[in-house]
């Protein structure tokens, strides 16, 4: 399996695990008088500040263990993730239980460096590590009236604190359209900067899809299912209004109590400005294609 996509990051993007620090602590160390001294820094900045493995795994949205950004990473430890395995499901040649040992010794891991961009208008660059979906879903043969893939996320009560508030209907569930899920952009991660991904932001296995908002890219998946009709989704079922079935960024499509033209991108610095957000994520040229002749605001 080669590698199919051309990165337009790099490692000049992130900061390397061994020399992040945290700017948090710094800051507040050197007090008020020195953070009035940093505006200028912080301009020269703006372009691009790296994302560490501190900001990647200490400030995520994982609502089965709390709604606050630290709540995954303060509560997500107790999540069992040996022995997984992955149910696949419906429309394909060989459904079955997947274990996620075989799994990854029947795929090439490969690292793509992405834009991670939430619909809460704040963004980051992480390193993932991980394989196609496309190849995963090779292992169980999807047939040729599948037009959709549905996924599902854990559900355990007894490990997950979140559960026991309303938050959504559980378990989360997303869903794609079967050409988006093939894409070569498309891809199921299994680490973060060369480790294996935390539990707070998916372990083992979770959905990376880059020019989608983040709530799109599913974490820690048991089930996934093909199907020939538009699969229900979490967000979507919660709140149709705001939340789309294809939710792919778009700067020109507010969410409803807020703008989508900009973001902020975590660990840019106090005085960093906002950055125009791009259409598709930056992706436009690789994904446009998938829509064309449809409405996106009307499909949004």
């Amino acid at each position: 399996m080669a590698h199919r996509w051309t990165n337009d990051l790099t490692y000049d993007d992130i900061t390397p695990r061994a020399a992040y620090l945290n700017r948090r602590q710094i800051l507040a160390a050197m007090g008020g008088t020195a953070l009035v001294g940093l505006a200028g820094a912080g301009e020269a900045q703006e372009a691009l500040e790296p994302n560490g493995w501190d900001e990647i795994t200490s400030y995520c949205n994982y609502y089965e263990f709390g709604t606050n950004k630290d709540d995954p990473s303060r509560y997500a430890g107790q999540l069992t993730t040996d022995p997984w395995s992955v149910t696949i499901d419906g429309l394909v040649e060989r459904p079955g239980e997947y274990s996620f040992a075989d799994i990854i010794a029947k795929m090439t891991i490969e690292e793509r460096i992405y834009r991670f961009r939430c619909v809460e208008a704040w963004s980051m660059v992480v390193p993932w590590n991980g394989f196609e979906l496309a190849d995963l879903l090779d292992l169980a043969g999807v047939t040729s009236d599948a037009r959709y893939v549905a996924f599902e996320t854990a559900y355990r009560p007894e490990e997950m604190p979140g559960l026991r508030f309303p938050v959504i209907d559980w378990p989360y569930v997303e869903g794609l359209r079967l050409d988006e899920a093939l894409h070569p952009l498309t891809i199921m991660a299994t680490g973060i900067h060369g480790r294996p991904i935390p539990n707070q932001n998916g372990a083992p296995l979770r959905l990376v899809v880059p020019w989608k908002y983040g709530f799109k890219s599913i974490k820690s998946v048991v089930r996934i299912t093909l199907t020939d009709k538009e699969p229900p989704t979490a967000w979507n079922k919660a709140n149709p209004r705001e939340y789309g079935f294809y939710s792919n960024v778009n700067p020109t499509v507010d969410h409803p109590r807020w703008s989508q033209a900009s973001e902020r991108r975590i660990g840019a610095g106090l005085f960093a400005r906002r950055e125009p957000t791009l259409m598709f994520n930056g992706y436009e040229a690789e994904v446009a294609s998938l829509y064309e002749g449809m409405d996106l605001r009307a499909n949004f």
